[in-house]
């Protein structure tokens, strides 16, 4: 009996030294708003698709790959040597899982990131949802009004 062929989806960083690819679908996808994320992302948040480890296939770049170790917290990051783009993030709570993030795939993965982890953590100064409009002059640009301060509040 011959095995059904497996959809895979490939991931790459900014200058695409590092490739890799997972069967799809994902096991999960989830946006981590943790201080350490947002740091390692140099954003408000990280969005990533987890995927088991026996499902995931490093297609080339090792060399090119570096990684943080975090002892205190039991994470590893790794990033791409030459172009730093963040790669891999894994955990020692979930040895079987590897986490990648979302936008250096350029496919669907098979999961909507559904999730949000660490919400006590979320950046202050990151967009909540609030309406936005046009910035006059500047096609294309979007800002959110400040909110107006109701009666005592200075």
């Amino acid at each position: 009996m011959a095995k059904a062929p497996v959809n895979t989806s490939v991931a790459q960083c900014v200058c695409g030294k590092v490739q890799m690819e997972i069967d799809v679908p994902a096991v999960w996808a989830w946006h981590d708003h943790s201080r350490a994320s947002g740091h390692a992302h140099g954003s408000a948040y990280a969005t990533y698709v987890g995927s088991w480890r026996s499902r995931f296939r490093l297609l080339r770049g090792a060399k090119s790959i570096t990684r943080y170790e975090d002892a205190k917290a039991r994470t590893i990051r790794s990033f791409c040597a030459h172009c730093g783009t963040p790669v891999l993030y894994e955990r020692a709570r979930a040895p079987k899982m590897v986490n990648i993030p979302r936008a250096l795939f350029a496919a669907r993965t098979g999961r909507e990131p559904r999730y949000h982890l660490n919400l006590t953590e979320q950046a202050e100064w990151a967009y909540d949802g609030g309406r936005l409009g046009p910035l006059k002059g500047y096609p294309g640009v979007l800002f959110q009004r400040p909110r107006k301060a109701k009666r005592g509040e200075s």
